[in-house]
């Protein structure tokens, strides 16, 4: 009777090991994702962009003011020039990346003057990986 009374509580020892073992393989769950592709690539865009159009004083962006809306509920990273006047006008550029896309999207009506190819240039520019400047326009 002796060896069942110590057989006993050893094998609910290790059922219970095992039973745990299971357990927290089963109920692991995966470490959340860290940044969207779409956040990392505005966030070095938008940091290129607040540093030359608007932290330098540049002439060109005077009359325009920027809206940071990296981290917005829709999922879609992006920022606006708008009228520096008039923060809460309507947006003259939207430059945006959605989803897991790496890829910056650039419109609004700053895109159809004068000013937009430097725009654009800047963009490509900040997107494959440079943080410079560039020239003025």
């Amino acid at each position: 009777m002796k060896k069942s009374l110590f057989a006993l509580p050893a094998a609910a020892a290790l059922a219970a090991l095992a039973l745990a073992g299971c357990q927290s393989k089963s109920s692991h769950t995966p470490a959340p994702p860290g940044k969207s592709a779409s956040l990392r690539a505005m966030e070095q865009v938008a940091i290129a962009a607040h540093k030359c159009w608007i932290a330098s004083k540049d002439p060109a962006f005077k009359a325009y003011q920027m809206a940071n809306e990296l981290n917005n509920f829709g999922g879609t990273p992006r920022f606006l020039l708008v009228p520096a006047k008039h923060y809460g006008g309507k947006p003259l550029l939207v430059v945006q990346a959605t989803g897991g896309s790496s890829r910056v999207e650039v419109f609004g009506p700053l895109m159809s003057e004068p000013l937009g190819a430097r725009i654009g240039a800047d963009i490509a520019r900040w997107q494959a990986g440079g943080s410079d400047c560039g020239s003025s326009a």
